[in-house]
Parts: C-alpha cells; structure tokens; sequence
C-alpha cells in the first residue's frame, strides 16, 4: 500500500519508522510519502492560512497550496482521499479493515480552524475522526490511522492474532495471562492449564461478552441482536 501525507509538520512522523509500523515500511509493505504543503505555498512568506469570510476566530488552510501539493502526487487517479477532521465519521475496525484493501491512500492533516470546504468538496472523498475530542492537528489522528490500517496488510502480523483481537467479531477481547503461573497471589485461571480447548474457547466467549456488556453496552447489544437474528 501506499500512503501520501499532505502536512505541515512531516517531522512529527518520526514515530512511524519504530515498532510493526517501521518493520511494515522497512519490508516494503507499506510506502508513506510525507509532503510539506507549505512548500507550495506562493506567499512570499510562505503562509498558508488566512482570516475565515464572515469572520471569527483562528485562521482556515487555504485552498491552493493543499491543491496545487495533492497535484504534485503521482498515480492518484484511483487513490481514496481522506481529510482527517472532527467533523468526520468516527474509524472503527469495520473501516479500518476497508481501508486496508485500497492500494493507495492520500490523507489530508488539517490545521487551525480546518481547510477551506473547496478542498474537501474538490478532491476529499471521506473525512475521518478518531473521537468525540479536538486535537491541534491531524497529523496524530493520520498516524493514528496508518498504524490501524497497515497492521492489517497481509504479511504485516500473523493473521490468527489481528482476527482474535477486540472489535474483530463485534465484541471486546477476553483477558490474557502469561508466565509465571502465579503473580503476587493472583493465579491464572484453571481453565487455560487445562488443555481442553473447547472449553477453553468458551470461557473466552463468556468473558468476552461479560467486559462487552460491563464496558461497551452498546456493542454488546449490537452483538447480540445480530446474533438473534442469524
């Protein structure tokens, strides 16, 4: 897969060379291209914002240098573009896993106020957010992003562990215990000694629904309601 990030702070991505994220590029899974679009800019200063019309306060991204910065991309005819925003629906697994199938990805990083509506009319197919909060800029919701979709790359992790994991059938995940059998008195449960992977399987189940109920009712009901009707 391919990733464009149009930023104005491609520094900010240093994280993305470190951990499965890193291993992903370094294996040539993944390829992210970071573009400064303020290397586009034609202010002699280099701005790339100005005063919202209609007044009010911060300042909006305006239209050209995000434009002329998306032309600039190669072999963009067939890629989704994504504008990460508040305003956008909130990723979930479901879309993450969508996403992960395109070829090519080109995500926006927005900034101050936002991009002027131009942008997202012209060249924006989706906007994105990752909660119901506001960060100073897109570029730690495009990573946030990235690292969702590209651990879902085929070859990227072992496809047994990212199909077992929460949100992957709907529920939370059950709890995990490792070595040593017993920690400061707490023991792993007796089941997962036992050998016996059917049942081991179903206190899985039950425990996955029990913390889906406790925690996230609204997919536990979600769940279950699905599961009536097949």
């Amino acid at each position: 897969m391919k990733i464009d990030v149009l930023t104005l702070f491609p520094e900010m991505f240093e994280p993305i060379n470190s951990s499965i994220l890193g291993r992903a590029i370094k294996e040539n899974h993944l390829d992210v291209n970071l573009i400064n679009f303020r290397d586009f800019s034609k202010d002699a200063s280099k701005h790339v914002d100005d005063t919202p019309y209609g007044g009010g306060a911060g300042m909006v991204i305006k239209p050209e240098p995000l434009y002329d910065a998306y032309l600039s991309i190669e072999d963009k005819e067939n890629a989704e573009v994504i504008y990460m925003s508040p305003k956008g629906k909130l990723l979930t697994q479901n879309k993450v896993k969508e996403l992960s199938s395109k070829e090519h990805l080109i995500i926006i990083c927005g900034h101050y106020e936002g991009v002027d509506e131009r942008i997202i009319e012209e060249i924006v197919d989706e906007e994105i957010s990752i909660g119901d909060y506001v960060l100073t800029g897109g570029e730690l919701p495009c990573m946030v992003l990235m690292d969702s979709v590209a651990r879902n790359l085929n070859g990227v992790i072992n496809s047994e562990s990212v199909s077992d994991e929460s949100f992957s059938n709907g529920l939370l995940e059950y709890p995990q215990y490792t070595r040593p059998e017993v920690f400061n008195g707490r023991k792993v449960p007796e089941v997962l000694l036992s050998g016996n992977h059917a049942k081991i399987d179903s206190w899985r189940k039950e425990k996955s629904l029990e913390i889906t109920k406790e925690r996230r009712n609204d997919l536990y009901e979600e769940y279950m309601k699905n599961e009536k009707n097949n």
